[in-house]
């Protein structure tokens, strides 16, 4: 149930009843729990929907004039099989001299959402779409997000497009942005944009990706140059897996929690939309530089030095030279990050370097982007789901079309009040998808009591360690009290435990067979104990635990003084680097 108190007298506070959400526990009172608690509406105000559907199903044509017709060019929209809207269409050729061309068509959102209307106030309060494992919680009505300004198959939409020429290195020689208007061909995925590229074997083949393939091979032939090129200046590429959550289609209840994109094939196929969008951003962020104009750019500060010292300690006990220092240079941590590419423990390392990273954030200043080693970065390529992204179209457009440019201080404060709270947003929508997504692994663990996996250990917090399984695709927390018949402690660098008795280690990276000992639904948490593996004395090994729906706390002592944040799913769900939301995370860079 759901209460407000208007008021808080010291004694006999009365409250109103506002909701009743049915039974705790229960998968959709728990998210609709979440989405109350942040504050997130699912349903648009009816002023944002009447603007929406005000403007009809079509695009009508005396919105084509002025505009470029671009519907000769066979574009696709590459995207996951489960997305929900598709803000991007591509195209690539290349000449006979082995230059290229390439088209990027993104909606032209700012089209319909003008600044100050009731569709603005509400890009802009819920700042991006939120994405859960059985619905999307769209920025715009859907009129807009799923049909009007998605760039639907056979159907004309209004685009802004960044056309870009390329020498056969892929350095960039012109580009410029069309307003103009598209009819892509096909809805592809990337499943099957893989399979048709000989990526991989698995997914089944798709007759739309298999009667492009010849096309779809030049734009990874740019794809693999361009990322090429952006690995060389110091680009930062981490791998880290996300969650992908599998619903059971007549139910909608959680049957399994599997890693997103984990065919390498795949993999390539997400790097060749990925790549397009990084050139498109670039592109439009050198334009606005150009051109003067103020508009929000997407900054990321260098890590954190602190953290950096932990990493490097990490690193020596793996046997890794690592200075701290070298990662103020991006292209110095590529390097170091290449070298991990065959390392055992390259994904511990990738997720211990990210916790030393700063989450990107939205700045009217043009600082940089420090994982991409960019020194002018923006978003463009998202407009339907990111609200950053319109105010970059807003600026753009204003050139192309001649217009004057507001530079006052208040339109300047305006953009920045913008920026801070899309960066607050962005913050929460990744918080809330990950609770979800927790929630979820939970749910799917409830029917596993019992049951041994084998996994590694990614986080140490004051009560536990925590353990990731790869399937499924889970975090576990082994509390202290369950490592062993030992009191253990966590070491200065926060980075192991050491059992104060035997002497017993468990560091990061370690692996461990555990078993699931209890779930706790509402805390979003699964919990195990330690088993015994090889190289654990008789001392060390866990005694057997009643389970405790209550989540008891360890009464050990347990010197917390320093302690890392648990791996939850070695996700780069923040700002990291890369991503699609649920198009793969490949455009939140």
């Amino acid at each position: 149930s759901i209460a407000r108190f208007p008021d808080l007298p010291d004694e006999s506070p009365e409250g109103v009843l506002e909701a009743v959400l049915g039974t705790p526990g229960d998968p959709n009172v728990e998210v609709a729990k979440i989405l109350m608690r942040e504050g997130i509406e699912e349903e648009h105000a009816k002023e944002a929907i009447a603007e929406a559907e005000a403007f009809g199903g079509e695009v009508p044509a005396e919105a084509l004039e002025g505009r470029v017709d671009l519907t000769h060019l066979p574009m696709p929209t590459i995207d996951p099989e489960d997305a929900r809207d598709h803000d991007d269409a591509v195209w690539v050729i290349r000449e006979d001299d082995g230059s290229y061309r390439a088209w990027i068509a993104i909606a032209d959102v700012s089209h319909y959402v003008r600044p100050g209307s009731a569709l603005d106030q509400a890009a802009l309060g819920r700042g991006n779409s939120i994405y859960l494992p059985d619905r999307a919680i769209p920025m715009l009505p859907r009129a807009l997000s799923s049909n009007l300004c998605s760039l639907l198959p056979g159907v004309i939409r209004l685009c802004l497009c960044v056309e870009v020429e390329l020498d056969a290195t892929a350095t960039v020689r012109r580009a410029r942005v069309i307003e103009g208007y598209i009819r892509s061909i096909a809805k592809l995925t990337y499943p099957g944009v893989a399979r048709a590229l000989g990526f991989t074997p698995d997914p089944p083949r798709s007759p739309e990706a298999e009667a492009l393939r010849n096309d779809l091979q030049v734009m990874w032939d740019l794809a693999r140059l361009l990322r090429g090129r952006r690995m060389r200046r110091g680009a930062l590429d981490l791998d880290l897996p996300e969650a992908k959550v599998v619903l059971d289609p007549s139910t909608g209840a959680p049957v399994d929690v599997q890693k997103r994109s984990h065919d390498p094939g795949v993999a390539k196929a997400y790097q060749l939309i990925e790549e397009m969008m990084l050139l498109a951003n670039e592109t439009c962020a050198q334009f606005v530089v150009d051109q003067g104009i103020p508009t929000v750019f997407r900054y990321h500060a260098p890590p954190d030095q602190a953290k950096l010292e932990r990493f490097a300690t990490m690193c020596g006990e793996l046997g890794l030279a690592f200075d701290p220092e070298d990662a103020a240079d991006p292209k110095r941590l590529s390097a170091f990050l290449k070298k991990l590419d065959a390392h055992p423990q390259k994904q511990v390392l990738h997720m211990l370097l990210l916790r030393a990273m700063k989450q990107a954030v939205y700045d009217v200043a043009n600082v940089g982007h420090f994982g991409l080693a960019s020194s002018a970065y923006l978003h463009f390529t998202s407009p339907i789901r990111r609200y950053p992204d319109i105010t970059a179209h807003r600026a753009i457009r204003a050139v192309l079309r001649g217009e004057r440019v507001d530079r006052s201080e208040a339109a300047l404060e305006r953009l920045r009040e913008a920026a801070i709270v899309a960066s607050e947003r962005e913050r929460k929508a990744m918080e809330v998808e990950r609770e979800v997504v927790d929630l979820h692994r939970a749910l799917v663990m409830r029917s596993r009591l019992g049951d041994t996996f084998e996994g590694t250990v990614t986080g140490i917090v004051g009560t536990g360690v925590y353990v990731n399984i790869e399937d499924p695709f889970v975090d576990v927390l082994v509390r202290m009290e369950s490592l062993g018949r030992d009191d253990y402690e966590i070491d200065d660098e926060g980075l192991r435990v050491i059992g104060r008795r035997s002497g017993d280690r468990i560091a990061i990276g370690d692996a461990m067979l555990v078993q699931i000992e209890d779930v706790a639904i509402l805390r979003r948490t699964i919990y195990g104990r330690r088993l015994a593996g090889d190289g654990m004395s008789d001392e060390s090994k866990p005694r057997r635990l009643r389970r405790d729906a209550a989540d008891a706390r360890t009464t050990r002592r347990v010197k917390a003084s320093k302690s890392t944040k648990p791996a939850k799913g070695l996700k780069a769900g923040k700002g990291g680097q890369g991503g699609k939301s649920a198009k793969g995370r490949k455009k939140q860079r």
